[in-house]
């Protein structure tokens, strides 16, 4: 059995991405005039043709503008889980 998490704290995320070798990313086309449009975590073999690496700093930074919170999982069935979302705090 698997449980969810919820976070908005930074360091969290952040630790929870880089220990399965992921990144902050947008969603390319969603970019324009300095807004880094829809925010994801990319991880190898991810869909890079779509998505663009960005700093943790942009990524936090439209993270708290959005009003976002981090929904995630440690383990599914024992093994190292990718799940992620993000998701609103309302």
């Amino acid at each position: 059995m698997s449980s969810s998490k919820t976070t908005t704290d930074h360091a969290t995320i952040k630790q929870w991405v880089e220990a399965r070798n992921g990144h902050p990313a947008t969603v390319k086309s969603t970019a324009e005039d300095g807004d880094p449009g829809l925010l994801r975590i990319e991880f190898p073999q991810g869909d890079s043709e779509t998505l663009g690496a960005i700093t943790w700093e942009d990524f936090f930074k439209t993270f708290e503008e959005s009003n976002l919170a981090f929904l995630y999982q440690e383990e599914t069935e024992g093994e190292i889980s990718r799940f992620c979302k993000l998701i609103s705090r309302d």
